[in-house]
C-alpha cells in the first residue's frame, strides 16, 4: 500500500509542476519538478536498500542491518523487482556473522531473480564459498561456473580466480592427507 500512495504522490507533483508552469510560476514548478522526481525514484529504489548498500560499501554492518530492519514486511513494502536484491543484502550481512546460516538468503534471492548479471554472479560466489566451508566440492564448482558464466563484465573475476585457487590448494591437501 505504501508503494500505491507514492506512485500517486510523485505523479501529483508532476500535475502540480505542470500547473504551476501553465499559470507562470516557474521556480515553484521546477522544485515541484525535482520532489516529484524524488518520490518516484523512491517508488523503483526503496530508500532504505540505498542506505543499507551504501553502509555495506562503507562495511558498516551495524548501520546496514538497522536500515535493512526498518523494512519489517519486505514483500508488501518493495515492488516484487527488489525482493531478490534486499535477501542478498540479508544474505551478504549474514554472511559476516554466520555464513552458513546466509545459504537460504543467497539461495532465495536467486529464486526470486534479480536483473543485473554481477549480483547474480556475486550470489553464485557467494554460495560457492559456503559449499566450500561445507566441503562439497563438486557444488562449490558448480557455482563458480556459474558465476563466472554470471560475471559478463569481469567485476568479480579476481575473486573467482581467487576462490579455484583455493579449492586447489584444498585438492593438494587433500591428496596429501589419503597418501
Amino acid at each position: 500500500m505504501p508503494n500505491i500512495i507514492r506512485l500517486i504522490a510523485g505523479f501529483a507533483l508532476l500535475g502540480g509542476a505542470v500547473a504551476l508552469f501553465i499559470f507562470g510560476f516557474w521556480p515553484w514548478g521546477i522544485i515541484a519538478i525535482l520532489l516529484g522526481i524524488i518520490v518516484l525514484i523512491t517508488y523503483f529504489f526503496n530508500e532504505n536498500m540505498l542506505l543499507a548498500q551504501w553502509f555495506l560499501r562503507k562495511d558498516n554492518m551495524p548501520k546496514a542491518k538497522m536500515f535493512l530492519d526498518r523494512i519489517t514486511n519486505y514483500e508488501t513494502q518493495l515492488i516484487k523487482v527488489q525482493h531478490g536484491y534486499y535477501n542478498l543484502l540479508i544474505g551478504l550481512i549474514e554472511s559476516r556473522t554466520a555464513p552458513m546460516q546466509s545459504e537460504k538468503y543467497f539461495k532465495k534471492s536467486l529464486a526470486l531473480g534479480m536483473q543485473m548479471d554481477h549480483n547474480i554472479a556475486l550470489a553464485k560466489l557467494s554460495l560457492a564459498g559456503i559449499a566450500m566451508a561445507k566441503r562439497n566440492k563438486r557444488e562449490a564448482t558448480m557455482y563458480l561456473a556459474e558465476a563466472k558464466k554470471a560475471d559478463k563484465n569481469k567485476l568479480l573475476a579476481d575473486q573467482i580466480k581467487q576462490m579455484k585457487d583455493q579449492m586447489g590448494m584444498m585438492d593438494k591437501q587433500q591428496q596429501v592427507r589419503y597418501r
